[in-house]
């Protein structure tokens, strides 16, 4: 079975009228290994560059590389062991890094992160809308990443992702197959939305 053939919409119950793209966004990792443009990749930053910042200070910045070029193999060589088993099949390696100060003023800011992660999510969403399998993920070595990529002192890494198209969930290693069957849950809202306090109102 290929991952595209899998509805998220099946498996995940969304209240409260939510569209439709929400539920279907996922991180599957069965990808095919066939290319992808630049111009199909540019879309996903493209999107992701209209994401807010805190005094629009956009710390988002996105390193990336396309399958067959040697920038791949070094953002590759970056993955544990485990995400190198499915990333090999990625059209696209993307390594997001974050300004953490503040370019009119150099000021540490705190929503540098967060400001990051809503150009992610940005990003994958336009890769849901684009058909492309998008996988963010934690699994390689930040501290290499950081020197070998020439990070700047006053950037830091967030993340990365694995682009592609979809592939055949058989062609997992055995132990991810499972986990490309059936999208992941969600916590229900009264475990993460609270009126009022933390944990909701005082008993």
């Amino acid at each position: 079975m290929n991952v595209h053939d899998v509805d998220p919409t099946a498996h995940r119950d969304a209240g409260h009228g939510v569209d439709p793209l929400f539920v279907r966004r996922w991180s599957p990792r069965a990808m095919s290994g066939e290319e992808i443009g630049e111009e199909e990749l540019m879309r996903l930053f493209e999107a992701a560059r209209w994401a807010p910042s805190a005094f629009n200070n956009q710390p988002w910045r996105f390193i990336w590389a396309r399958r067959g070029s040697a920038a791949f193999d070094r953002l590759f060589d970056l993955l544990r062991e485990g995400n190198r088993l499915w990333c090999a099949n990625a059209a696209a390696l993307v390594v997001v890094v974050a300004r953490t100060t503040f370019e009119r003023n150099d000021k540490p800011s705190r929503t540098h992160a967060f400001d990051c992660g809503a150009a992610w999510m940005s990003l994958a969403l336009q890769g849901t809308l684009s058909g492309l399998v998008v996988h963010g993920m934690q699994g390689f070595d930040y501290d290499r990443a950081a020197a070998e990529l020439g990070v700047p002192e006053d950037y830091a890494v967030q993340a990365m992702a694995a682009v592609g198209r979809s592939g055949e969930i058989d062609d997992l290693p055995e132990n991810l197959r499972q986990k490309d069957q059936q999208p992941s849950g969600r916590k229900e809202l009264a475990e993460i939305a609270f009126e009022g306090r933390f944990g909701g109102p005082h008993p």
